[in-house]
């Protein structure tokens, strides 16, 4: 048996997802990292990537298909792993979109947006948890984190809103940014963490939504208007998730963790 901590990272061969495979190869304990990729090419170049600017580490990243809105991919995936090393350590269910700026710039419809961003952020994430789950209970450590951000009420109740200043009267509202079907999505995983919290409690398998802060990423194709707004990169982020796989945050279980300690819901 594997001496070395089992991950899987979704959505891991760029942004915040990428760089917590590199957080992980830059420790100074053991993994092998899964990085989950939608594309084939794109994991292998990512892993590629990381094997040259992590030359000293004694760690091991493997791409892997992963398709969360595919039931097949997923089958597939756990298949890899199962016959591979025979069990999980640590889930990141990184893999997220937001479609609310391609409704936005009049690409798709309201509907298509709200139910392409659910249909990854939130029903891709349960399918890949519910999966994944056997494998997670063959180790003696089991950690499942759901990557959350934008989601929360107690800040949203008080303004926090990433809006113009000041919006016109009228509808529909004149505005080059927008978050509603992901931070409602984001809203929804923070419930779905805390159903597997609950549900997995007799099972021994530490449960947390991370937050791993504003950063600058691809998600929307919207980097340089995160990056206008004070995002920083996402290798913050990276360092954040590694605390938690590490046990830095185990106090925390069934919390909406961040950097500088638990966010409200």
């Amino acid at each position: 048996m594997s001496f070395k901590t089992i991950a899987l990272v979704s959505g891991a061969n760029k942004g915040i997802g990428f760089e917590t495979v590199k957080a992980l190869l830059q420790s100074s304990k053991p993994y092998h990292v899964f990085l989950g990729s939608r594309s084939p090419e794109q994991g292998e170049e990512a892993v590629q990537t990381l094997r040259r600017e992590c030359t000293d580490s004694s760690s091991i990243a493997e791409a892997i298909q992963l398709d969360v809105e595919s039931d097949k991919s997923i089958e597939s995936a756990i298949n890899t792993i199962k016959n591979s090393v025979g069990r999980l350590d640590t889930l990141i269910n990184n893999a997220g979109i937001t479609k609310d700026l391609d409704h936005l710039r009049g690409k798709i419809s309201l509907r298509e947006s709200i139910t392409g961003t659910y249909n990854v952020n939130v029903a891709g994430t349960h399918v890949l948890t519910s999966t994944m789950l056997p494998l997670l209970l063959n180790s003696g450590d089991p950690r499942l984190i759901f990557v959350t951000g934008l989601g929360t009420f107690d800040s949203c109740a008080r303004g926090n809103f990433p809006l113009p200043a000041q919006l016109e009267r009228g509808w529909p509202k004149r505005t080059n940014f927008e978050t509603v079907g992901y931070r409602c999505s984001k809203t929804a995983l923070n419930m779905l963490m805390l159903d597997y919290h609950f549900k997995l409690l007799e099972d021994g398998v530490k449960v947390w939504c991370v937050g791993p802060g504003f950063l600058e990423t691809d998600l929307g194709d919207a980097r340089e208007t995160m990056a206008k707004m004070g995002a920083a990169k996402p290798s913050a982020g990276g360092v954040v998730l590694r605390s938690v796989v590490e046990g830095e945050r185990d106090g925390d279980t069934g919390k909406y963790v961040v950097k500088d300690g638990i966010q409200a819901f």
